[in-house]
């Protein structure tokens, strides 16, 4: 019997720790990451602006080419978006809020099932010949304290799909010339 008291009493206290831990932690986090590709902006932006475009360059497409995809508003830019389902990726949808065609591209992303939403942007920043595309993600998980102890990991775990799509978006907008 003591042994099962002193396990339910360190069960309670771990929880507690994380609860506290999680307590301290803030809410908010911020993505960023960048590329530079050898072409012109005008090249670059209509990979961004068109949603059914991402499927060619984005990691999370790349990981679930079967991932199920419903788009809705214009064809790009303002309003343009996409949800969708899939095993491995999750369930959400994105919406283009603010477009400056050849410079920026911002967004709503949303991840109902776990009562995330986030906004971003793409800016594409002239340098020579060249643009440097950033992509820039940051959000808030809210007063959940279990969600707050992923705040400190999220570049870890989101920025690498983010240098994986901006080097694929990179390869697709290089070798098509």
């Amino acid at each position: 019997m003591k042994i099962v008291r002193f396990v339910l009493t360190g069960l309670a206290l771990a929880v507690a720790g994380l609860v506290a831990i999680g307590l301290l932690v803030p809410s908010q986090f911020r993505v960023e990451r960048s590329e530079r590709i050898e072409a012109t902006p005008a090249k670059i932006y209509p990979l961004l602006a068109d949603p059914r475009e991402w499927k060619k360059w984005s990691a999370w497409n790349r990981r679930d080419p079967n991932m199920k995809i419903t788009y809705s508003g214009p064809p790009s830019g303002v309003g343009a978006g996409w949800s969708w389902e899939s095993a491995s990726e999750g369930t959400g949808n994105m919406t283009f809020t603010a477009a400056e065609p050849g410079r920026s591209l911002d967004y709503a992303l949303s991840f109902p099932s776990m009562g995330m939403a986030s906004r971003g942007v793409l800016i594409l920043a002239p340098e020579g010949a060249a643009t440097r595309v950033s992509w820039t993600n940051e959000g808030d998980v809210g007063k959940n304290p279990l969600y707050r102890l992923v705040v400190p990991f999220m570049d870890a775990m989101v920025g690498p799909d983010f240098s994986a799509g901006l080097a694929n978006l990179k390869t697709l907008v290089e070798k098509n010339g």
